[in-house]
């Protein structure tokens, strides 16, 4: 798989994954597009620059892991899963379906080349600091990412395992928080408010980078810096839009969960050509 820094080719990249995302949540008229559009930057910029990984050996003992922690994200991950090669693109519409290996969250045993089975929120970093963990032990130098949602982080398992890293300084270990504002329930301020979230984590004695979720650059540069910290874990708190790239979708917490109907998907489509 070719893997690339130049900023133009990881946009063009995001705009093919986004039509996968609406084509996919269309097709299967159930899905999370919302969450699944504001991840798009962040997913991209991983798997198709920063991750050390090779689809022709899914298992190589070496790879960095990737995790999504918000399992109801899943069609981004793949959408990108498919476009390095792991996964076939031309069955992504498949999701959701019986049989199909594009479960509603993913699941390892329809799609072995996953880290783990994800989606029952709050315990991605568990896992992720878990690895890291691990790695350390055995000597190697392969590092952890886990993408986090921000209602996910209202559960109490999430400040758990923060405890966790920080106490045992798993400096391999990067969590990126897709910080859309909107969950379930509606805006993440009014169900309970995570402000101040940078402090929250520098005070449980993680190094934290607040950023623009959806700048490429400033996701590059981030994801640098992460491997430059020795002695704590990095979060990386992405602001980001729910529903990026499809204007009746942004900032609506209607697409949280709700799919679009055809005639939306063939406007969200043509918004993206």
């Amino acid at each position: 798989m070719k893997q690339t820094q130049n900023v133009e080719e990881l946009q063009a990249i995001s705009k093919r994954i986004r039509r996968h995302i609406i084509e996919m949540t269309g097709a299967a008229k159930s899905g999370h597009p919302g969450g699944s559009l504001s991840a798009v930057e962040i997913v991209v910029t991983l798997f198709f620059d920063v991750l050390r990984h090779d689809p022709e050996r899914p298992d190589w003992p070496d790879r960095d892991r990737f995790i999504l922690s918000k399992g109801h994200g899943c069609p981004v991950l793949y959408a990108v899963m498919a476009e390095c090669g792991y996964c076939p693109v031309d069955t992504l519409k498949t999701l959701r379906k019986l049989g199909s290996p594009y479960q509603g969250h993913p699941d390892k045993r329809f799609l072995p080349v996953l880290e783990a089975s994800t989606g029952s929120l709050g315990q991605g970093l568990s896992l992720a600091l878990g690895m890291g963990a691990a790695a350390r032990l055995d000597g190697k130098d392969w590092r952890v990412y886990v993408v986090l949602g921000d209602g996910e982080i209202q559960e109490g398992q999430i400040w758990e395992a923060a405890m966790f890293g920080a106490h045992h300084k798993i400096d391999n270990v990067v969590a990126i928080v897709d910080y859309n504002k909107i969950q379930l329930d509606g805006f993440v301020k009014d169900i309970m408010d995570l402000e101040p979230l940078a402090e929250k984590w520098r005070s449980f004695g993680w190094h934290a980078i607040e950023l623009d979720g959806h700048d490429i650059r400033a996701l590059q540069a981030a994801f640098a810096q992460a491997k430059g910290v020795k002695g704590k874990p990095t979060v990386i708190i992405a602001h980001t839009i729910k529903g990026k790239g499809v204007s009746f979708m942004e900032n609506n917490p209607k697409f949280h969960g709700i799919a679009p109907t055809a005639e939306e998907v063939a406007l969200a489509l043509r918004e993206l050509a």
